[in-house]
């Protein structure tokens, strides 16, 4: 790309706003003429909402304006994944039997959104129902490149500053994969922390989470949602401060490798154990499978998140795949008719067998609490795969997923000039603390 992409952080923005130096309907205008620049090439869109946005931010501003905002997220252009329903546009999935479905209302999370006073400005792509066929985006940093998936637009669209946040969801990898190709700030929170009411992904690991510019844009993101609509029903939902928490340094940090180490390039390896050296330096302890046996313990654990995930995923998937493939099953993809056949030969024996050992990793992990502030780890193998035949290797965030806890990619690494995120997982309902966490990681890393 002749312009290297750029985030564009709303909430950095609005103490202009307060000023009366810039304006929600001004910050719009600069994201939809980097829309007219690039979306031709990025392709992160299905549809947008252009109209309804600039009225919504006209709105905002007058607030802003009055010094009467709705929160502190009025005014924030949004991206949708296009798995999560909006009253106004249509909800594809990724798939041609849903093409120009509507459901007629919005999700959830979406009309928290609304009531925030946050702009939609359109639905992302996603791959074919969250899973693993791509759709069409590229990658904003090289265009020959995967933005990774399954949240690929949403990704794709912060990264080229068409929005400061967009919905996700990830049961795999599919928020923090494509924050750390895209290079932008990708949070998964724990299990049930976002209501996920109106969004199709039905799975005992599926979550939705938020992809941003920065993380403030984040976690007030996250926090004005939940603040409106809560969590998934049983769950307490993501709970904390409604200003991103202050950075607290850790005590100890686990330096975990999951079965991604191995396929790791020398020059990324190196780069890591160069955080890893600065992070001791500033008084951090690190602690490896090498040091702890606890820790290796949850290593040899998590060598099963990818296969024990695939196989919860396929019973999980045997509806709705089954009434899809009974409507029209030439319009599902090979690798989608190939996950169902797999889930018709599946049994509830198995599931259960497969939940059991879940139970038992995720105590082991939950463990590693009382020594350890949190788990730092690379969020991918590399960086972003050249092709758009697939959107990478899971082997880093698949473990996250499969434990429930909340987990972070922030932008802090490179391979060859490309993003490669740093990945931070917490545990189980501290979503707080691991945003606490970030910020002094980010503080001590540059």
């Amino acid at each position: 790309m002749p312009n290297r992409p750029r985030r564009r952080s709303f909430i950095a923005a609005t103490p202009a706003f307060v000023s009366g130096q810039d304006t929600p309907r001004a910050f719009l205008e600069r994201c939809l003429g980097e829309m007219d620049a690039r979306e031709k090439d990025v392709l992160a869109f299905v549809e947008t909402a252009i109209p309804a946005a600039r009225a919504a931010a006209d709105a905002a501003s007058a607030r802003w304006r009055d010094n009467r905002p709705l929160s502190s997220i009025d005014g924030m252009p949004v991206g949708v994944k296009d798995v999560i329903e909006t009253a106004d546009m249509a909800t594809g999935m990724g798939s041609p039997l849903f093409t120009g479905w509507r459901s007629g209302w919005d999700s959830a999370s979406v009309k928290a959104l609304r009531d925030a006073g946050a702009l939609i400005l359109g639905k992302t792509v996603t791959t074919e129902f969250a899973a693993s066929f791509p759709g069409p985006t590229r990658n904003p940093h090289d265009l020959t490149r995967t933005p990774g998936g399954s949240s690929s637009g949403s990704a794709a669209g912060v990264a080229a500053g068409f929005f400061s946040a967009g919905l996700g969801t990830q049961v795999v990898g599919s928020i923090l994969r494509p924050a750390s190709f895209c290079g932008v700030y990708g949070f998964k929170p724990s299990l049930g922390g976002i209501n996920r009411g109106g969004s199709h992904d039905y799975m005992s690991q599926s979550c939705q989470g938020v992809l941003g510019a920065s993380l403030a844009d984040l976690w007030l993101t996250v926090i004005e949602i939940v603040t409106r609509t809560g969590g998934d029903p049983g769950y307490p939902g993501v709970a904390g401060p409604m200003t991103l928490p202050s950075p607290k340094q850790p005590r100890r940090l686990v330096a975990l490798e999951t079965p991604g180490w191995g396929k790791v390039g020398a020059p990324l390896k190196a780069a890591f154990e160069g955080m890893l050296a600065k992070l001791r330096a500033a008084g951090v302890e690190i602690v490896g499978r090498a040091s702890a046996a606890e820790v290796s313990q949850v290593e040899t654990a998590l060598e099963e998140a990818l296969p024990l995930t695939r196989d919860i995923n396929g019973w999980e998937s045997l509806w709705p795949l089954n009434i899809y493939a009974q409507r029209d099953a030439s319009k599902l993809s090979p690798a989608m008719r190939q996950r169902f056949e797999e889930s018709c030969h599946m049994k509830p024996e198995d599931y259960r067998r497969s939940l059991t050992r879940r139970a038992a990793i995720r105590a082991l992990y939950a463990g590693l609490a009382s020594g350890a502030d949190g788990c730092i780890s690379l969020s991918a193998t590399g960086a972003a795969l050249v092709g758009l035949q697939s959107t990478g290797d899971p082997a880093f965030v698949v473990p996250g997923s499969l434990l429930g806890v909340p987990a972070l990619s922030l932008p802090l690494l490179s391979e060859g000039g490309l993003p490669v995120g740093l990945q931070l997982l917490g545990f189980e309902q501290k979503d707080a603390e691991l945003f606490a966490l970030a910020g002094a990681v980010e503080q001590i890393l540059g």
